[in-house]
């Protein structure tokens, strides 16, 4: 189980210099994925040998998942895994954009914690600097994969994605969610959730060409995205909203 942790607060608003990658991986010229919101990293754990040809990087804003997770990493002598505790849209950005151009191949936003209540939008996790940033560091043809048991919470991640203008989704998934993972491990939450026979609402996207737009542009999406809110029938499906599965 995961408790929320308000992104909001002074602690974890403080900007954290997170390493490059030389200093996280054995081979950092490897293709890089980025997982935002890895909880207790179990997911990257098991991806990360099935993957040795790419460096695999879990950032959380819990810090005892972190360090569970990278005891655990040590551990398994993963040298091309790593975990960071930072609030992804505090400290991302600047690490993002150090990037070599090229490195970064993926990055997943899985089930992230639902914040449903219109006033605390602005502590959902794809907030719209975080996208440019994502937006930016990806080259064309490089992928985004969201997916949420929720609706109310992944709606406005895709209506976000798509106002930028940056994405495209595959012309052969299906509409309006992909109706399978394209990735080999399944999160705790997405097993959880399955066993019980709910839905997972997922979408799969690709980076275009088109230039990264204007932070005000989005942030009128995100508003509009927000106001809209989602399906309360769906969200009901999320169960206790103060606790969380990854």
């Amino acid at each position: 189980m995961r408790q929320h942790v308000n992104p909001l607060s002074l602690v974890h608003q403080q900007p954290r210099p997170l390493p490059p990658p030389a200093e996280l991986f054995a081979h950092p010229d490897q293709p890089l994925v980025l997982d935002i919101g890895c909880a207790r990293g179990r997911f990257l754990l098991d991806l990360a040998p099935l993957q040795s040809h790419h460096n695999h990087l879990g950032v959380e804003i819990r810090r005892p998942l972190v360090e569970a997770a990278e005891a655990e990493r040590i551990a398994a002598g993963l040298t091309n895994l790593h975990f960071l505790f930072c609030n992804a849209n505090v400290s991302l950005e600047r690490w993002l954009a150090d990037l070599p151009g090229g490195l970064l191949q993926r990055v997943s936003i899985q089930f992230p914690d639902p914040w449903f209540k219109l006033r605390h939008r602005k502590r959902r996790v794809l907030q719209p600097p975080l996208l440019r940033s994502i937006a930016a560091a990806l080259a064309p043809g490089a992928e985004l994969f969201l997916q949420s048991d929720v609706a109310a919470v992944i709606e406005p991640m895709v209506a976000l994605c798509e106002a930028s203008g940056c994405f495209k989704r595959p012309a052969e998934d299906d509409r309006p969610w992909r109706a399978s993972n394209p990735l080999p491990v399944p999160t705790e939450r997405e097993r959880h959730v399955l066993a019980q026979g709910l839905p997972v609402y997922r979408v799969l996207y690709r980076r275009n060409h088109a230039a990264v737009p204007a932070l005000e542009h989005l942030e009128l999406a995100a508003g509009a995205a927000g106001a809209e809110g989602g399906n309360p029938e769906i969200a009901g499906l999320a169960g206790k909203a103060g606790q969380r599965h990854r």
